[in-house]
């Protein structure tokens, strides 16, 4: 009870709540941005948090996230265009409903079932991860090495184009991992005889350039320098009536949204779910279950409760196992867990002992950023969508410029600003080929761990063979079937597939 005193009078200082206002608007402008993702919200602020506290700058991290998740039902309702992949299941009844006069409605109700899917996920986070930390003391290197391991081939198998696909990404990272100094033999590897690359590529530089550089070159192909601004101002002309349902009509909503959040907040835990999928299974589980399912993508305020209320508690859900034992749960916690060790943090039980004063902080705001998302959302929700409107001409050079400088400023070397612009031009080609970009991110802070936990497993095994090693521990085992289960699954889904692709063709 004491450190949640603490971590609140922590929280209320100046800093603090500037930092969790600006996480929360920057990461509303994300979302609502259609292209843009949390991902590329938090790597762009990465740099920005260099020099600040920890508290603060993971805060405002933490609250990018879950709002700009949030932000992308503005453009999926109102223009039918998601604003990011976890607002997906909303952009047609959303839309539907936004044809029908009912906008302003379909934002209230997304606004005030994001806030309460974020904010009970927020809860869940601060209950359930000091518990399973506690687990992480049983860990030794060999349970950490199948850790990272298991978080290579997870994110990796949910990867678009297949397992193949995923895995050679991760691959990809876990080369670029390696240029640097070798922790044992301290001889440099891969560098080319430059003494810039002896610590290896900048962690932050390449964030950018994989997530933020590249979106500008896909955004500056797709552009015909036209803006949305027609489009906007037709749809404001529509929105009528007030944003608030009346009272009494919410207790439609108690059991789609409770559901809607034990869901999300368990697909968040996977590691490598993500918020689209946690949100289009509510979508179908609330369908399923639904007294009226056949207004289901025709306009149905009872489908937007239940895929906001998921995608927002799968935020809170990810940040689980990230915080626990270093595994993200998503792309987004990936790059959260480069701001985690950017501060000198490591997951794991010392994060709610040793650190707990950094900690509980980072979670309780977390959960305060979702009803604070909800109070600027249901004032300005009508506002926000003219920032679609902003032409690719104006954009682009505005992220080009924070992004160069964000990379300068890590450590001041113009090395970093070059790494920054290979990882943009590797990001783009990855893209242009269906290869996501997650896995690199992924490999580039766990490959370095892996490496480390082996080395170290091989020491404590001494002259036992390291595979008998490995099998004599029963986490070990458990993580190892894992680890198969997260690459079958894929393969047989994507062959099943295939099978069912090809019986429809030849009946045709």
């Amino acid at each position: 009870m004491e450190i949640l005193i603490s971590s609140f009078q922590t929280l209320f200082t100046l800093d603090v709540l500037v930092a969790l206002l600006a996480g929360v608007v920057f990461g509303m402008v994300v979302g609502a941005l259609p292209g843009f993702t949390a991902t590329m919200g938090v790597s762009l602020l990465l740099p920005i948090t260099v020099g600040m506290e920890a508290v603060p700058a993971l805060v405002m991290l933490a609250s990018l996230y879950t709002s700009s998740t949030y932000g992308g039902s503005m453009t999926a309702i109102l223009l039918h265009t998601p604003g990011t992949a976890a607002s997906g299941a909303t952009a047609d009844d959303g839309f539907a409903l936004t044809l029908k006069g009912k906008g302003l409605q379909a934002i209230g109700v997304s606004t005030v079932t994001s806030c309460m899917g974020g904010a009970l996920s927020g809860v869940a986070l601060i209950f359930i991860s000091p518990l399973l930390a506690r687990l992480s003391l049983l860990f030794g290197p060999g349970e950490y090495l199948f850790v990272a391991l298991f978080g290579l081939t997870i994110i990796g198998s949910l990867c678009q184009g297949g397992v193949v696909k995923g895995i050679l990404c991760a691959c990809i990272g876990l080369v670029v991992a390696c240029v640097g100094i070798d922790p044992v033999t301290s001889y440099s590897r891969y560098t080319f005889g430059s003494n810039a690359l002896g610590s290896g590529f900048g962690l932050v530089p390449s964030l950018i350039g994989l997530f933020s550089i590249s979106q500008v070159m896909i955004m500056a192909e797709m552009s015909k320098e036209s803006s949305n601004e027609g489009i906007v101002n037709k749809t404001m002309q529509m929105l009528k009536g007030k944003i608030l349902l009346p009272l009494n009509e919410w207790k439609n909503y108690i059991i789609p949204v409770i559901r809607s959040f034990i869901i999300g907040l368990f697909v968040g835990i996977l590691p490598g779910a993500g918020g689209d999928i946690g949100s289009w299974l509510s979508y179908n589980a609330g369908k399923q279950q639904s007294k009226h399912p056949e207004e289901y993508g025709k306009g149905s305020l009872e489908a937007i409760a239940c895929s906001e209320t998921a995608n927002n508690a799968v935020c809170g859900g990810a940040l689980v196992p990230l915080l626990t034992l270093g595994v993200p749960g998503s792309a987004t916690a990936a790059v959260l867990l480069g701001g985690l060790t950017m501060h000198g943090l490591v997951p794991g039980n010392d994060l709610f002992t040793v650190q707990a004063g950094i900690t509980y902080p980072i979670m309780i705001g977390f959960t305060i950023s979702n009803f604070l998302m909800a109070i600027i959302g249901l004032i300005a929700a009508r506002y926000f969508i003219k920032v679609t409107a902003i032409p690719v001409s104006i954009l682009a050079p505005v992220i080009i410029v924070l992004a160069t400088l964000g990379s300068y400023a890590v450590q001041y070397s113009m090395v970093d600003v070059w790494s920054m612009v290979a990882f943009g031009a590797l990001g783009y080609i990855m893209r242009k080929h269906d290869m996501v970009t997650a896995p690199i991110v992924l490999a580039l802070i766990l490959g370095p761990m892996a490496e480390t936990k082996l080395i170290q497993s091989r020491i404590a095994a001494r002259s036992t063979p390291l595979l008998m090693y490995f099998m004599s521990r029963p986490i070990c085992v458990f993580l190892t079937i894992l680890i198969v289960i997260s690459i079958a699954v894929p393969v047989i889904q994507s062959r099943k597939q295939k099978k069912n692709n090809d019986t429809i063709m030849d009946e045709e």
